[in-house]
C-alpha cells in the first residue's frame, strides 16, 4: 500500500456522523457504547498533546459487533485530538483494501491504518484488541462474534479504550521521531 493508494481510499472514506448514517438502526448500537465511554482528562491531555497531524482510515462493518463496540472509542479518541483525521469506510465497498489488510488470512474488522500527514502508511492495528481477546478468551475459547447490542462491561470498555489509546500514542511518537518529518517541520 502506497500513499496514494491509501489517499484515494481516505477521499472516499466517510466522516463518522454520514458512516452511521449509512443504516440508522444499526447505528443504534454504536450509539449506546458511544453514549457509554468517555476519555479522562488524563487521556484528553495526551491527545490534545500530539504535534503530528495523523491520518486515519478505519475499515469496519456497520453490521459487526467489534465494530460496534470499538468504533465508538476509536471516534472518541479521534475527537479529542486536532490533528487526528479519521474516515470510515465499508470493509466489503473497499475489498481491493480490505484484502490487503486480512489477519490470520481472514477480513477482519474494525482495522485502522494509520498515516502520516502524506498518507505514508505508519501502522496497521485492529480487529480486537488485547482487552478485547482477554475478554471473550474468558467467556469462551473458539472464534465468535458478538451480537450488536449486546452489553459491554465498563471495565472492558475501558481497556479496550486504552489499548486503542496506547497505540494512538505509539504512532505519534514514532511520527514526531521520524527523521524525515523532523527535517520537513525542522524539530
Amino acid at each position: 500500500m502506497n500513499a496514494q493508494y491509501l489517499a484515494k481510499h481516505f477521499d472516499a472514506g466517510l466522516s463518522y456522523e454520514q458512516y452511521l448514517a449509512t443504516d440508522p438502526e444499526k447505528a443504534a448500537n454504536w450509539n449506546t457504547i458511544y453514549q457509554q465511554v468517555a476519555l479522562t482528562d488524563e487521556q484528553r491531555t495526551l491527545i490534545e498533546s500530539f504535534e503530528r497531524t495523523i491520518n486515519l482510515l478505519c475499515v469496519s462493518g456497520i453490521w459487526c459487533g467489534d465494530c460496534a463496540q470499538q468504533g465508538p472509542l476509536i471516534q472518541r479518541i479521534a475527537e479529542a485530538g486536532s490533528t487526528l483525521n479519521l474516515r470510515w469506510v465499508d470493509r466489503d465497498a473497499h475489498a481491493d483494501l480490505s484484502e490487503q489488510l486480512k489477519v490470520n488470512a481472514g477480513l477482519r474488522v474494525p482495522m485502522l491504518v494509520f498515516m502520516a500527514e502524506d498518507f505514508e502508511p505508519v501502522s496497521i492495528y485492529g480487529d480486537r484488541t488485547l482487552t478485547r481477546y482477554r475478554s471473550i478468551a474468558a467467556k469462551q475459547l473458539g472464534g465468535a462474534c458478538p451480537l450488536p447490542g449486546a452489553p459491554v462491561p465498563d471495565d472492558e470498555l475501558l481497556g479496550t479504550m486504552q489499548d486503542w489509546l496506547d497505540e494512538f500514542e505509539r504512532v505519534h511518537l514514532l511520527l514526531r521521531l521520524s527523521g524525515r518529518l523532523r527535517q520537513k517541520h525542522g524539530d
